[in-house]
This record gives structure tokens, C-alpha cells and sequence, in this order.
């Protein structure tokens, strides 16, 4: 174990001082917090356009990127980036057609997210050393992450934030309505790469925290709880982002005291949230029609 022998305390204030103890663990929930906050704001919207397969195999590609890169003795933040990026434009170059759209850029996700695993194990099989980093870009770590790593995940936090604050409205009517946008003259092609772009650049962001297969708990999950509660957008949003980052903290927290993945924790936590938000949602309509039909 990292933490305490015996793991969590009921003395807050010296398990919240062992967290901090050390600076890798500090860079982890710098890390953690940016990387909860993109996935949360961009993530809302992968949940409102119902891209949620599209997110997932960004985070697949994630995974060759970073074996790509320590294969050639880069950091693999590169690797992230770059491969997220170049799948992020593949999909968006699917062309939309009438008719069969939504099927033709399902087949062409689901081959690019099977090349990118294949191309992942061949890049790990060639590498002759021992990967160890295997598990942690599978499934997440908070070790070793740097000061360099958290500059840069905040520079490109700051980027794609702006950049979805630019494009908000019109995307937002284009999830809505695509039809009547497209009527007002709203570039939905446009739209659709410049969101891709920015998803590819949150994806990449997350998996470096949670792992490439689980990047679901910070993309997907929170949103998703969020709209469960409200779906007026800011506040929407403002939910799903708190609620991110409260799950990437005590994710760390935990990982930290139980030596255990922290994608594993994160992804519990999410998993809990979302049961009872659902769970909640149903009551309520419940009550809803009981009120209505007496």
C-alpha cells in the first residue's frame, strides 16, 4: 500500500495530509481535477449527441498512441494526443449520407476502434523490454505523473474549454435540432469536426488518469448523471463537471490508501452515482403519476 498500514482513518485532516505528503500525489490530483473538468464540459455534449461509441473508440486508439510512443522512446502523452487526434479527423472524414448514415459511420468507428487494439498489441509485442506500463494505460495511474505532464494537460485543457465555449451554442442547437439548424444556415459538417477535434484532445486527457478502457468514468458517466438530475444546460453542466471531479478525487484518495487501480475506483464510484441518480429519476416520475391519476 501507498498510504496508511491499515488504509483510511477516522482521522480526516492526517488522511487528507497523507495525501499530499508527496508531490507525485499532488501532480495526480492537479491531473486528476483538469482532466475531470474537459471530460465533464465536453462530455455532455458526447452524451446529448449520443456519441458515446465514438468517445469510447478515441480512448481505444489512446492505447496504441502511448504504446506507439514508448516503443520509440517518447513520452507517451505524445502518443495520446496524436493518435486521438488522427482518429478524431478519420471520423470526422466518414461522409454523411441520407439513409444509411448512422450505420455506415457505426461500421467505420467499430473498424477503426479494432485496428487501433490490433495495432496496440503489435506495438507492445515489439517492444523487446519489459512494459510494465501496460496495466496503466489500460487502467489508469496516478504515478509518476510531472509538472511538465500537468502544464501541458492544462494548456490543452484551457484550449479545447475555449474552444467548446466558442462553438456551445450553435452545437447545442445542431444536437438539438439538426434539421432546423442546418435550415438557419448552422455549418453542421463544421461542427461536428471542430467537436470531434476537442473530444479526441478530453479523451486523451482522461486516459492518462483513468486508462484508455475506462475512460467512460469521466466522459461519460458524470454527464450522464447530470442530465438525469436537469437538462438546462449550464447547470447541466456545472453538475456533471462537480461531479467529476468529486469521483476523480476520491478515486485518487482511494487508489492511494488501497493500492489498487485507480481507474477501478473511478469507475465504481461513477457507476454507484449514476444507480442512484437513475434510481432517484424513477422514483420521481413515480410519485409524478400517482399525483396525476388520483
Amino acid at each position: 500500500m501507498l498510504g496508511a498500514d491499515a488504509g483510511l482513518t477516522w482521522n480526516l485532516t492526517d488522511d487528507i495530509r497523507q495525501l499530499f505528503e508527496f508531490h507525485f500525489m499532488a501532480n495526480a490530483f492537479r491531473a486528476g481535477t483538469i482532466a475531470a473538468i474537459v471530460a465533464g464540459a465536453i462530455g455532455w455534449f458526447v452524451v446529448l449527441r449520443r456519441q458515446s461509441f465514438v468517445g469510447h473508440t478515441l480512448s481505444v486508439v489512446a492505447f496504441p498512441g502511448a504504446a506507439g510512443a514508448t516503443l520509440v522512446g517518447v513520452s507517451a502523452a505524445w502518443g495520446y494526443f496524436g493518435f486521438s487526434i488522427v482518429a478524431a479527423l478519420l471520423i470526422a472524414a466518414i461522409p454523411r449520407t441520407q439513409g444509411h448514415s448512422f450505420s455506415e459511420e457505426t461500421a467505420v468507428v467499430g473498424t477503426v476502434q479494432a485496428f487501433a487494439l490490433a495495432l496496440g498489441f503489435l506495438f507492445v509485442t515489439l517492444y523487446h523490454g519489459v512494459l510494465d506500463e501496460v496495466d496503466s494505460l489500460l487502467f489508469g495511474s496516478f504515478l509518476g505523473i510531472t509538472d511538465s505532464q500537468v502544464t501541458t494537460l492544462l494548456v490543452i485543457g484551457a484550449a479545447g474549454l475555449a474552444v467548446l465555449a466558442v462553438i456551445a451554442r450553435p452545437l447545442l442547437f445542431a444536437s438539438i435540432d439538426p434539421d432546423v439548424a442546418a435550415a438557419r444556415g448552422v455549418p453542421l459538417r463544421l461542427l461536428s469536426v471542430v467537436f470531434l477535434l476537442v473530444l479526441g484532445l478530453a479523451v486523451a486527457e482522461a486516459s492518462q488518469i483513468v486508462g484508455v478502457l475506462l475512460v467512460f468514468a469521466l466522459l461519460v458517466i458524470p454527464p450522464a448523471i447530470a442530465q438525469t438530475i436537469t437538462m438546462r444546460p449550464l447547470l447541466s453542466i456545472s453538475i456533471g463537471v462537480s461531479i467529476g471531479v468529486g469521483i476523480a478525487w476520491l478515486g485518487l484518495a482511494l487508489a492511494y490508501f488501497y493500492d489498487q487501480p485507480v481507474g477501478f475506483y473511478t469507475t465504481s464510484l461513477a457507476l454507484a452515482g449514476y444507480v442512484v441518480a437513475r434510481a432517484g429519476a424513477w422514483s420521481g416520475e413515480r410519485a409524478r403519476r400517482a399525483r396525476a391519476s388520483t
